[in-house]
């Protein structure tokens, strides 16, 4: 069995850079999936076990919201499970390097999951909405239009951000990274899925979750038209 301790000394030297990440991705979800990748490493778990396992905490927690009774004990559980799937997100990245680098598949096999989640998340908000909206407050058909929209809004960002990735120009290798903006990552905070996931935390009063689910929609939502103006003004500088 590898020890933890050097895993962990490894890893603080292959963190990828914290340029565009938010400050809970930087000092809370990435260490805490640097720990979580050092046990997986240790225990010989790969990284596409890894992703499996953070799907597993991350769709239990979201049936959880679909079918059971809100309250504020479910609440508690479904933050604590999509909190240990997020980290786990991140440890499987953090894993791959430490074994020398990730596959197609694995990378294929962790983009797939992600999209899976996004979609899943709001849609099992929706279904919550719509089996108990006395609890909600939900029993007018426009509420029930929010989820969609805030799923639409997560989507189109994720896919974009990753599009973007792709297509712009590759740094010049060797070349220093960016100085990651420590404004720019308090901006962040409120797209960031680690600080969403912090909302299920008010499930035992479903006039509030609703509240504050929709202003956390309406944010991604504004998000994402800057993030499109972004992208498109970047991908329209690079040359043919």
């Amino acid at each position: 069995m590898a020890s933890v301790g050097a895993a962990l000394r490894e890893l603080r030297g292959a963190q990828k850079s914290a340029k565009g990440v938010s400050l809970y991705s930087r000092f809370v979800n990435r260490p805490a999936g640097r720990y979580l990748a050092a046990g997986s490493y240790a225990v010989g778990l790969g990284p596409n076990q890894v992703t499996l396992v953070s799907a597993a905490f991350s769709f239990a927690a979201m049936a959880a919201v679909a079918l059971a009774a809100p309250s504020w004990w479910l609440g508690a559980a479904v933050w604590a499970a999509l909190a240990v799937g997020f980290a786990f997100d991140s440890a499987d990245g953090q894993l791959a390097r430490l074994r020398g680098g990730g596959s197609p598949a694995g990378e294929w096999l962790d983009h797939v999951v992600d999209a899976a989640k996004l979609t899943a998340v709001h849609t099992c908000v929706l279904i919550a909405f719509h089996r108990f909206p006395e609890h909600y407050g939900t029993s007018g058909a426009g509420w029930l239009l929010v989820p969609l929209g805030f799923q639409f809004a997560a989507v189109v960002t994720f896919f974009g951000g990753l599009l973007t990735e792709k297509l712009k120009a590759k740094p010049a290798p060797g070349s220093a990274a960016a100085t990651p903006s420590t404004l720019r990552a308090v901006a962040l905070l409120p797209v960031d899925y680690g600080v969403f996931c912090l909302v299920f935390l008010l499930l035992g009063d479903g006039l509030l979750f609703r509240w504050a689910y929709a202003a956390l929609g309406a944010v991604a939502g504004l998000f994402l038209l800057a993030f499109l103006a972004k992208w498109f003004r970047e991908l329209s500088a690079v040359p043919r």
